[in-house]
């Protein structure tokens, strides 16, 4: 069957999308639009005196023109601090340090045909699926570190690398919220949560867990639905990849016996980490309340924990292969890693300094509070409500990307509303953390946006921004339907959303 025959429409819709994308500039030129945008953008606003009132401190945050003589110093002064400490650059560059020199000694391409030549193949794209959902426990590593391992297994299963990008990506951040495991993400949103809900009841403690029951489950079926998407639109949208084919000949006994120790090293890595985790008094565990996950040194340190845990087994294949016989091929390797991130290091001064200027001019917590104040206006409730906030969740992600900041400033104005129409603040911030995920992978201000199409790039020079979107499109459509329909479910059956997380307020 022709794909036409069945999915005529969607595969139009897409390349109109795609067409559409593919004719917007250069990232790095697009960068700098947007930059040119939001400084006119807070002149307009700064001169007409745009503002709105902070619901968490009562402040009056008003919009600032960037292009008056104060503003114009502050872009000169900062630009190289901008770059500098901008978040992902660091993590990227020390991850890819491990992901490096394990592609490059070849653990990568020998682990991954191991696994296709034992495993069915049914197994392995819901693996990497799962991987990816539970892999936002360890923060922004996920999204760095996954698409390029399940472009290289894709591309080993006979399909495009780009099906592999697309899917773990729209995996990684378009799942945030739902995870088996517990992490700083729920400790972040709970405590915003609280300190929205103390406005109405001083009294109330949240917890974060609260949640886990609903995200949990959304674990489960989110890897379903993305393998679903993966399968019947990705795959058979992308095609074949017509780029020149990894060796397909069975792996010889070297390889599998380097492959062997390669992954020997590595549990024996974990489990150096492990011990100094497990223990009650664990030396990575925090020192104060001996927490695994909250303000711990184990977090602080997750991403060079996961960079040795690439770099340990890279280097002990590397080594009993041959393929590492020198300190020249070590360092070769090591550089020819990093000199693929030489693009995306130009794409991150730009990004850099546009998500600045979007923060000094304030014009996103203004569009934010204007926004969440709308919603309050229309005065509704029950699936409606839900709906409607999960949207407009959804359409501030688009303009500000840090989960946090966002919930900052919408808890104080959606816990309390929330509570006076009978829901419990789990239930408010469970919505809030659906509409925060599912627009992710098509949200323009993650700085992994960037990272994904310079991944793309090794496969294909000429792929633009519009392929991603086009095709990552579809993911964030069903993760909102989907999502949508189970919490509206579990909202009608009345099921606790984790433990002391009721859906409604207790009389």
């Amino acid at each position: 069957m022709k794909s036409g025959e069945k999915k005529g429409f969607v595969n139009r819709f897409l390349n109109t999308i795609e067409k559409a994308g593919n004719r917007l500039p250069d990232p790095i030129v697009l960068f700098i639009i947007l930059m040119g945008i939001i400084l006119a953008g807070s002149f307009i606003a700064g001169s007409l005196g745009l503002k709105a009132k902070n619901p968490a401190t009562g402040e009056v945050i008003e919009a600032v023109n960037l292009l008056s003589g104060e503003g114009l110093v502050k872009i000169l002064t900062e630009s190289i601090s901008n770059f500098s400490s901008f978040p992902p650059l660091g993590m990227v560059l020390v991850v890819m340090i491990g992901i490096g020199i394990a592609e490059k000694s070849g653990y990568f391409e020998t682990a991954m045909k191991r696994v296709i030549e034992v495993a069915p193949q049914k197994v392995i794209l819901p693996v990497i699926i799962f991987v990816g959902i539970i892999g936002n426990v360890a923060g922004d590593a996920g999204p760095v570190i996954l698409p390029p391992i399940a472009a290289m297994v894709m591309w080993k299963l006979g399909y495009h690398p780009f099906s592999g990008l697309i899917m773990a990506y729209a995996a990684t951040v378009g799942a945030f919220s739902a995870n088996i495991l517990l992490g700083m993400a729920d400790a972040l949103a709970a405590g915003f949560t609280e300190s929205g809900a103390q406005l109405i009841d001083p009294d109330y403690t949240a917890n974060i867990a609260m949640n886990y029951y609903f995200i949990a489950a959304s674990a489960i079926l989110l890897m379903f639905i993305i393998y679903f998407v993966t399968k019947k639109v990705t795959i058979p949208r992308l095609g074949t990849y017509q780029g020149a084919w990894m060796d397909n000949e069975p792996l010889d006994e070297t390889k599998v016996k380097a492959l062997r120790w390669a992954n020997i090293s590595a549990l024996v890595t974990a489990g150096f980490f492990l011990v100094l985790v497990i223990p009650e008094n664990g030396l990575l565990r925090n020192p104060e309340t001996n927490s695994i996950l909250n303000e711990s040194p184990f977090m602080d340190s997750i991403v060079f924990i996961i960079t040795i845990l690439f770099f340990v087994p890279g280097l002990v294949y590397g080594l009993r292969a041959k393929t590492i016989k020198s300190s020249k091929d070590f360092g070769g390797m090591l550089s020819d890693a990093m000199s693929t991130m030489g693009s995306y290091i130009v794409l991150v001064f730009f990004a850099a300094q546009m998500l600045a200027y979007f923060e000094w001019s304030n014009l996103g917590p203004i569009l934010a509070i204007k926004g969440a104040n709308f919603l309050q206006a229309m005065d509704v409730s029950g699936i409606p409500l839900i709906i409607g906030f999960i949207l407009l969740a959804g359409l501030i992600n688009l303009l500000i990307g840090s989960a946090s900041a966002k919930w900052a400033i919408l808890a104080p104005v959606f816990v309390p509303m929330f509570m006076f129409m009978g829901y419990d603040p789990a239930f408010t911030q469970m919505l809030y953390r659906i509409g925060d995920s599912f627009s992710n992978p098509i949200t323009p201000v993650l700085p992994y946006l960037p990272l994904l199409l310079a991944f793309a790039k090794k496969y294909d020079e000429n792929v633009k921004l519009g392929t991603l979107i086009s095709n990552l499109l579809p993911y964030s459509i069903v993760l909102f339907v989907v999502w949508t329909l189970f919490i509206i479910v579990w909202f009608v059956l009345g099921l606790p959303l984790g433990p002391g997380g009721p859906i409604y307020l207790s009389n």
